[in-house]
């Protein structure tokens, strides 16, 4: 990407000013918030930013960050959106720690392609380790090669292990000179509040859903509308999914899971294992949040084409019962990263929902 969003213009004239040791970008998966943090980098590392600050893209500089070579910009991410960026599949715009789109199965064969060897079975690490964090003293203490700034562009920040956030708080605490951190989370409650305490935080904007529509259009996307309402008005989560593939996969879990009565879960937690589970909790979420939407107040905001699905399964839903589900698959999501069983893992998720239900059905006969 050449330049930032329609919609990111406003932050960035914000930002055309002193920006401060460290910055927190924060918001919803699917705003460009990876691409406004590069081009930010790379426009502060420009040798001839223009008068709004934005980079030349003609001097040398602009040309080594394009080519992914530039001598004080350092990128870094889980192991795992590395590898699915260089084998060419799966994460988009965000990557693939992100969760709600990327699939990971061609992430082991990614990884022997790095390691030029067929026999390795070992999946890429989707967390930020602490020797990633540490190997940023050698980076920092080196002198630039510009004389100016190196930029730390740190992403998805919520993925670091525990023992790497604390090890990048010690370089927050005392900022190494001439350096900027960026920092971009997704999922902002789940850093460490010294981190958040130490950051200049940005709130990324989204467009309006007329705005992101008529990008989507523009992109060639053919059901902007729906493809919105799916991914929570997040524009470029939206353009993944417009992809066919994408939508037969969701559209078949969707229709699965919408009516619980025939649904056999053993034989699709066994089916969908090797499907990025993130993806699949942020599925059942969206959908258990229209089913509580419209239980409290007649309203669905991801499945508004489900409207006759969803209207039996809401009516007598408990919402107390609903909303402590709600918060038990927030927690699932953090599972979902590293589970120990793929098949147990969405076993134990569908049974869950399926149960949920069932006991819905039981508290309304009772009152019945």
């Amino acid at each position: 990407m050449s330049n930032i969003y329609g919609w990111q213009e406003e932050v960035w004239r914000k930002l055309t000013g002193a920006l401060g040791h460290a910055l927190l970008l924060r918001g919803r998966k699917g705003l460009g918030k990876l691409a406004f943090a590069r081009y930010l980098a790379k426009s502060r590392l420009c040798e001839n930013r223009s008068v709004e600050g934005k980079a030349c893209e003609v001097c040398a500089s602009c040309h080594w960050f394009e080519q992914g070579n530039h001598p004080d910009f350092c990128l870094v991410e889980p192991e795992a959106a590395t590898a699915t960026s260089v084998s060419g599949e799966g994460a988009g715009e965000e990557g693939v720690e992100t969760g709600d789109e990327a699939e990971v199965q061609s992430l082991p064969r990614a990884v022997n392609q790095l390691s030029g060897s067929g026999k390795s079975t070992k999946k890429p690490s989707r967390q930020i380790s602490i020797s990633q964090i540490r190997e940023l003293g050698d980076f920092v203490n080196i002198t630039s090669h510009q004389n100016g700034y190196k930029i730390i562009l740190i992403h998805p920040a919520e993925t670091m292990s525990t023992a790497a956030a604390s090890a990048l708080l010690k370089n927050l605490e005392e900022p190494p000179l001439q350096t900027l951190f960026i920092l971009i989370t997704h999922q902002a409650q789940y850093l460490l509040p010294t981190i958040r305490s130490r950051c200049r935080q940005i709130i990324m904007p989204a467009p309006d859903a007329a705005s992101a529509a008529l990008w989507l259009k523009q992109q060639g996307v053919k059901a902007p509308e729906r493809c919105l309402a799916s991914a929570g008005y997040a524009p470029l989560t939206a353009l993944e999914f417009a992809n066919e593939d994408y939508l037969v996969r969701h559209s078949a879990f969707i229709q699965q899971i919408s009516t619980p009565s025939g649904f056999d879960v053993l034989a699709r937690a066994e089916e969908m294992q090797k499907s990025d589970l993130v993806m699949v909790v942020s599925w059942l979420q969206k959908w258990c949040y229209d089913l509580m939407s419209f239980r409290m107040a007649q309203k669905v905001r991801y499945h508004p084409d489900m409207l006759a699905q969803i209207k039996p399964l809401a009516s007598g839903l408990d919402p107390y019962s609903m909303a402590t589900y709600l918060r038990a698959l927030d927690k699932t999501q953090q599972l979902a990263r590293h589970p120990l069983n793929p098949r147990l893992f969405l076993e134990e998720l569908l049974f869950s929902y399926v149960t949920m239900l069932s006991e819905k059905s039981r508290n309304r006969s009772k009152a019945g």
